[in-house]
């Protein structure tokens, strides 16, 4: 549903679950000229709160780093990069999508 929804609004989908050690991004999408690692939270029900509250401090870190080995093993320098996140909210009818660009920086 992701993947639909970016294909719609004009991205490029180049990867889907790409691992890298023991982590994975979701979506990787080209976006004009910038790169967008993408995060994809959903939820059935309200009990746990809005699912683009669950990427934390440490699933961040655990994204920028599955993205700097795609960009090195793509051998990809000097491009533009984002991350952001997509939440599902399946617990409303019909489900909705929040999409949240930028959602998150590489910090130095």
């Amino acid at each position: 549903m992701a993947a639909d929804y970016l294909s719609d609004a004009g991205m490029e989908i180049l990867a889907r679950n790409y691992r890298a050690g023991h982590g994975e991004i979701d979506i990787i999408a080209k976006d004009g000229n910038s790169l967008v690692f993408i995060e994809v939270k959903s939820n059935m029900s309200r009990a746990f709160g809005p699912p683009e509250t669950w990427v934390d401090r440490r699933k961040q870190q655990n994204i920028i780093m599955v993205a700097e080995a795609w960009l090195e093993e793509n051998q990809i320098e000097d491009v533009d990069c984002r991350f952001d996140v997509i939440a599902i909210h399946f617990a409303k009818h019909p489900p909705y999508i929040n999409h949240i660009k930028d959602a998150f920086w590489i910090e130095d």
